[in-house]
């Protein structure tokens, strides 16, 4: 059971469609709002979000199956209205990493259902939908616009942009496109400015017109009144967390010693134990191969003849994060769902292991109170897949900040009306 006492009562509302464990579902609570109801086809990710949510509304299953009309009857939802629906339609078929792209996977519609559920009845004041920067080059960034029109028939204007939750303060390079669309007028639709800066550069079409650019590349000092602070580390991330050998850890373990960061420390807020700080076992040869790799090194670290056969024909320049060993001082790559050193840098900066469940949460953003349940690989799953939660709550607290406006603004009309019709 969840134990994060750090948020108060929350008065605004939200529901996670396509929710996996519940990365975004985690960063909308901690600006306040309160999950009504979920969707998720994975009976163990869905096992996961209701174990850290249990007051929302689970439907497991299929979205196709889904309708607004079950929605209010079964959940917290019922007549009222919905401040926030979110989502993130699998984007295996936009990936960049994807055999073939191509507009005609089914999993790249199933954004639409998103839309049908809000216009049978659920008509959130504002959807957020994320997916993989690859969708804004597909088909020549037709699907890019496809998406937006469809919003745009059921009623919500829409805009987009790709983010990094490294320009976030979350340690991780992770890109995603974000929709942020809404059914009221006057709204100005934007996104939350980076308080972060890194160094990697998009290296996918649209990663000029699309990302906050002043981001990268450094602190842009004397540009702002308060210039970008710097990247939070591996280090600062998980620097606290008990040794643990390979294959070793415990679901469950008291904190050995006090936080090193103020990363750490917001990450502990909340919660008295560590969970899931267990770490997958790997081969004898992958014992071998990492002990000849330094922290931020990879493959070509390892010597020619204990490398796999395959990646005895490849290029210095291929593979380049295969093997990888982080280092405590640079932010992650983006975290993966499988925790694999033969595609990409998993093994502890300091320890010859690979590194935990905890671990990968802390560096996706997740609190310490948020437990993950199902096997060590459906667990590495989940935090993959998810969106980082630091992340999620700069657009939660973004929108936030537009809702506010507009009672602002519908409080002063009032006053207006009143002091109009008050006297002669």
């Amino acid at each position: 059971m969840r134990n994060h006492k750090e948020t108060s009562e929350p008065s605004l509302t939200a529901a996670d469609l396509f929710a996996g464990a519940g990365g975004l579902s985690v960063g909308f609570h901690r600006a306040g709002f309160e999950s009504l109801f979920f969707n998720e086809m994975d009976e163990r990710a869905g096992a996961t979000f209701s174990r850290n949510f249990p007051a929302a509304t689970p439907f497991v299953g299929p979205v196709e199956e889904l309708d607004a009309g079950r929605v209010r009857d079964e959940s917290a939802l019922g007549g009222g209205a919905l401040d926030v629906m979110v989502g993130g339609p699998p984007c295996q078929g936009f990936s960049i990493n994807a055999p073939i792209r191509s507009d005609s996977d089914a999993r790249n519609h199933l954004f639409r259902h998103f839309i049908r559920i809000a216009l049978e009845g659920v008509r959130p004041k504002f959807v957020v939908i994320e997916n993989v920067p690859g969708l804004a080059s597909l088909g020549s960034g037709e699907t890019l616009r496809s998406v937006v029109a469809a919003f745009g028939r059921a009623g919500y204007r829409v805009a987009f942009r790709i983010l990094n939750a490294a320009h976030y303060g979350a340690p991780q390079e992770r890109w995603r496109l974000f929709f942020l669309g809404t059914r009221l007028p006057g709204v100005e639709l934007s996104f939350p400015e980076p308080t972060h800066y890194s160094f990697q550069r998009p290296n996918f079409t649209g990663g000029r017109e699309h990302i906050f650019r002043h981001a990268v590349g450094g602190s842009q000092d004397g540009l702002f009144d308060e210039p970008l602070a710097t990247p939070t580390t591996v280090g600062e991330a998980i620097s606290d967390l008990p040794p643990i050998s390979s294959g070793g850890g415990e679901p469950e373990m008291e904190y050995a010693r006090e936080a090193e960061s103020a990363y750490q420390a917001e990450m502990r807020s909340g919660s008295e134990k560590i969970y899931n700080h267990e770490s997958a076992g790997v081969s004898a040869v992958n014992l071998e191969r990492m002990k000849h790799v330094a922290p931020g090194g990879s493959w070509r670290d390892i010597p020619f003849e204990l490398l796999p056969k395959g990646m005895q024909r490849a290029r210095r320049s291929d593979h380049t994060r295969r093997y990888g060993r982080l280092h405590p001082d640079h932010l992650s790559p983006t975290v993966m769902t499988k925790c694999d050193p033969h595609w990409g840098t998993v093994f502890h900066y300091e320890q010859d292991r690979i590194i935990s469940v905890r671990e990968t949460a802390r560096i996706q953003s997740f609190p310490d109170w948020f437990q993950f349940t199902g096997s060590k690989a459906d667990q590495y799953r989940q935090v993959g897949n998810a969106v980082p939660p630091m992340l999620a709550q700069a657009l939660a607290e973004h929108i936030k900040g537009l809702l506010a406006t507009m009672r602002g603004r519908k409080h002063k009309r009032g006053r207006c009306v009143l002091s109009s019709t008050a006297a002669p």
